[in-house]
């Protein structure tokens, strides 16, 4: 075995690097330690049932804290908030200044982000 080129020792060619598998570089690096099976991973609780060979994800907790955030929690769920085969126009944008400021208080792009999250995720049905 040689030394890679470029990064030959001058005084040292007749060594060569030493190989490590992942793990041993890893733990020469980091602490290790088991931490056990995992129960939620970025707000998604997972759901085993090895006798039923079953694992299935639930978004519960993360939609709760969605609804909660932006003060939701109480509304009831629909199908969809607009009529069917209704488009939006500017005719339904805020006009006066009143209506301007108060839609600058509604985070309405910080809901949708956290539902498309959401939906790209476990829920194909928000």
């Amino acid at each position: 075995m040689q030394q890679p080129t470029g990064f030959v020792v001058k005084g040292q060619e007749h060594k060569v690097c030493k190989l490590m598998t992942i793990k041993q570089w890893l733990s020469s690096h980091f602490e290790m330690k088991d931490m056990g099976e995992a129960e939620y991973i970025r707000g998604v609780k997972i759901h085993r049932d090895r006798s039923r060979k079953l694992l299935a994800l639930s978004q519960e907790s993360y939609i709760r804290t969605i609804l909660e955030r932006f003060k939701m929690l109480d509304c009831n769920p629909i199908d969809t908030p607009i009529a069917k085969g209704e488009g939006l126009s500017l005719n339904m944008c805020p006009k006066t200044d009143d209506e301007k400021r108060e839609m600058k208080g509604v985070p309405y792009s910080s809901a949708i982000g956290s539902l498309m999250y959401a939906m790209m995720c476990t829920r194909p049905d928000l």
